[in-house]
């Protein structure tokens, strides 16, 4: 019997969560997501200190600021990736920007600048977004230009439908945190079919299918491999190294739990304006909080990458 992992393919695209492109080179994903995070996790290790090295050079080159050069880092590391997985690269804008519909739209564009100055096309890349409503509201601009989306940081249905009614070409349900959230506040214990984050990304998966929604769910941040599989059929998941491995290993079989042709029960359909979002997403206290907080620790990793390279400016002058 095929692996878990080689069953998961068959129905669902597997994508890979990590810049560790060792990894990816492994497991062949189609396409690969990347965060602050994980550049600042994977900027750190030996293997990829040449394309800190370039980053630099060039930043001390031009006089650039620290800024620039760690936003060169993550073309270096995207525009590496497009060189292993056959589909999408998601790029991050700077999560500093969650609350600036104008600044995400311009460090878009230019993220798409660069990476076409390195003979990327935009079709290869997704630039990713917080989902708050300034994010949707960037995100229907740069759709109408060409430019696809990952709105990501999603924990509820108030900002699935946002991002919806903006066109957003993807979606980036956060399940694992969306579970540590319960679980913390007193849930469980959970299976796979219980589990709070795999309801959220089947609810939202349900919607879109029923009432026609094109944007693309991508269940995302797992903490182990039966929130996977209860997912199994959704049309992408993100994936992490270490449960790529245990799917990988898993000679059992994997039944299909998701599927447009029978998406499940949906929930209500809504006209979704700006009162109602921020009115939906302040009563629910769970999004609420991980939105914050996921976009906090964003910005505080982006800030040590920034650190990081203008240590290394400081030192290179």
């Amino acid at each position: 019997m095929p692996s878990k992992l080689d069953q998961l393919r068959a129905m669902t695209t597997v994508v890979a969560d990590t810049g560790d492109m060792d990894s990816i080179r492994a497991f062949k994903p189609t396409d690969s997501t990347t965060n602050p995070s994980l550049i600042l996790k994977a900027a750190q290790l030996p293997a990829y200190a040449h394309l800190v090295d370039e980053a630099v050079a060039w930043g001390r080159k031009a006089g650039a600021p620290a800024g620039a050069a760690t936003e060169r880092l993550a073309i270096n590391f995207g525009a590496e990736l497009t060189r292993i997985v056959p589909g999408r690269v998601s790029t991050e804008v700077d999560a500093d920007l969650s609350f600036d519909t104008a600044g995400t739209i311009a460090k878009a564009r230019k993220l798409i600048a660069d990476y076409a100055a390195r003979g990327v096309g935009r079709e290869r890349i997704l630039i990713k977004v917080a989902a708050t409503w300034e994010g949707a509201e960037a995100a229907s601009v740069l759709q109408r230009e060409g430019v696809d989306c990952n709105l990501t940081l999603m924990f509820s249905l108030a900002q699935a439908i946002a991002c919806a009614d903006a066109g957003a070409f993807l979606v980036s349900p956060f399940v694992g945190r969306i579970f540590d959230w319960h679980v913390k506040a007193g849930g469980g214990p959970y299976t796979g079919e219980t589990d709070p984050g795999v309801q959220s990304v089947r609810a939202i998966y349900a919607y879109y299918k029923t009432y026609g929604v094109s944007t693309v769910v991508m269940g995302a941040s797992f903490r182990n491999a039966g929130e996977i599989e209860a997912l199994a059929g959704c049309d992408r998941l993100t994936i992490s190294p270490q449960l790529l491995d245990e799917l990988a290993k898993d000679q059992g079989p994997l039944a299909r739990k998701m599927s447009p042709d029978a998406p499940g029960p949906a929930p209500a359909r809504v006209a979704m304006d700006e009162k109602r979002f921020r009115w939906m997403l302040n009563e629910d206290a769970m999004a609420t909080e991980k939105l914050a907080e996921g976009i906090r620790t964003f910005a505080r990793d982006l800030a040590a990458l920034r650190d990081m390279v203008g240590r290394r400016l400081a030192k290179a002058a």
